[in-house]
């Protein structure tokens, strides 16, 4: 601990987790609850929430001043079995410090809330290397370093609004399927199309972006999200994001402006600031549609300044501008059986798809889609089993073009066209704190039909991958 909080005092560091979880320091009434609980709650080294417990009394003591600590450790080890680049095995982690105040418990203003978020990645990534997929087998992907995160300021305006201003990452709160939240692979996390047709992936993880996010709650069921926010999270179109923007401190306010917005729709749910008391209701549902649009400038995906195949020898070599892109989607959340109004086994099915313009973006179309069961086994509450299919499109500007390379050369190569991704998962709940996750991913048509980059003769399509691993979870 005192190693980790020296990295954290020294540079930018640490965050939490990429798979679309809600950041700690923006529930303030679950922090609330967290330091309110009896000194008892940490004794237990089986039972209490947090492998560390109380921290020698460091928790409480910054719980009554507003100050919230969360630190996690995700593990992964995974191997592709089969298919693919070539086989192997590799293992990859994410360390997450986050860090939020609430102003009023700390003698300021109500309804304020400050969140610092930083990442400590390590290890190494398999997908790059080893499938060559579009949809890569882990949501912590990334290149090794610390890095800082989210570093924003929430106001609550009155009972129904409130503002967040400051660097944010959007797959904290835009696009976020709960149920798909339980699966690894980044195509349960970030949706493909912002991550492939967006300046540098977008402003999620590892990146952010500068913005200002407003949330309005229309009534007890229907919530309002809108933001603006910096376009490019990294200001490079030369090299690798990550690296341009290697600690997260860029703070860019360059590549236009991404705007988004979001209305989500609950049903047989919780009213507005109504304990849940358990009295019956029909089986909960969220359901949320969005677009977002980005006013900077995109590069056609086929054809040059002047109408002819970016592949023709004649070609000028400069693609086709377009003014703008966007995209809408669709996300949907239903339980839709549960054993008993009162017990943990439940069956919830999630969908999710979104469109963009086939012209400027490698991919026109992704999809997810699966089902999870809670408690599946007798005495096992806490455990989720589950099977989830991503579904990507290349867009036909990026497909006419492969045509295209085909027709003014000799080398025949595969035209890209789809990528189809599968996994299934079980949740093992260790203790409160530590969780297991073995998984069992399958990608049919790696890059959507990618040349292999180890052919010399650049006609053969990277094989079907398979692909096995483990993951494990301790929050500290």
């Amino acid at each position: 601990m005192g190693c980790l909080a020296a990295l954290f005092l020294g540079s930018p560091v640490l965050a939490q987790n990429a798979a679309g979880d809600v950041n700690p320091a923006d529930q303030p009434e679950a922090d609330l609850a967290i330091q309110s609980q009896p000194t008892g709650l940490w004794t237990g080294l089986w039972t209490r929430p947090n492998l560390l417990g109380d921290m020698g009394g460091l928790r409480p003591v910054l719980g009554r001043h507003g100050v919230t600590l969360g630190l996690t450790e995700t593990s992964e080890w995974l191997r592709n079995a089969s298919g693919g680049i070539k086989t192997g095995r590799v293992y990859h982690g994410l360390t997450t410090l986050t860090l939020g105040l609430d102003t009023q418990q700390a003698g300021g203003w109500e309804g304020g809330n400050f969140n610092l978020s930083a990442l400590q990645i390590h290890g190494r990534q398999l997908s790059p290397d080893y499938i060559g997929s579009l949809q890569t087998a882990s949501g912590i992907e990334a290149l090794n370093g610390p890095r800082l995160w989210e570093l924003w300021y929430q106001q609550k305006l009155n009972d129904r609004l409130d503002v967040k201003v400051g660097q944010q990452s959007l797959d904290q709160e835009f696009m976020v399927s709960q149920y798909a939240g339980t699966f690894i692979g980044t195509a349960f996390g970030w949706p493909a199309v912002p991550s492939l047709d967006l300046p540098a992936g977008g402003p999620a993880y590892p990146l952010s972006s500068l913005g200002v996010r407003l949330r309005s709650r229309l009534s007890n069921s229907t919530t309002l999200l809108v933001g603006a926010f910096a376009g490019d999270p990294a200001n490079t179109t030369t090299q690798d994001p990550q690296k341009a923007n290697n600690r997260g401190t860029t703070f860019s306010l360059h590549g236009g402006t991404l705007y988004i917005a979001e209305l989500q729709y609950g049903h047989n749910q919780p009213a507005l600031g109504e304990m849940d008391t358990g009295a019956k209701r029909g089986l909960p549902g969220t359901y949320k549609i969005g677009a977002w649009y980005h006013n900077q400038q995109f590069a056609d995906t086929r054809f040059d300044n002047n109408g002819q195949s970016l592949a023709d020898p004649l070609s000028s070599g400069s693609a086709l501008q377009h003014s703008g892109n966007y995209s809408v989607y669709g996300v949907a959340d239903q339980t839709v059986w549960r054993e008993s109004e009162d017990g943990a086994r439940a069956v919830n099915l999630f969908a999710r798809v979104m469109a963009a313009p086939a012209d400027r973006n490698l991919v026109s179309f992704s999809a997810n889609l699966g089902v999870t069961m809670n408690a599946p086994f007798a005495g096992r509450d806490n455990d989720v089993v589950g099977l989830g299919v991503g579904y990507v499109k290349v867009g036909s500007g990026a497909r006419a073009l492969d045509a295209d390379n085909n027709a003014f050369n000799a080398t025949q190569v595969p035209v890209r066209n789809t990528e189809t991704f599968i996994e299934a998962t079980y949740q093992y709940q260790v203790t409160p704190w530590w969780q297991l996750q073995g998984v069992l991913q399958y990608t049919r048509n790696p890059g959507g039909g990618a040349v292999h980059p180890n052919d010399p003769e650049q006609t053969r399509k990277i094989p079907n991958s398979t692909v096995v691993g483990l993951r494990t979870n301790i929050t500290f």
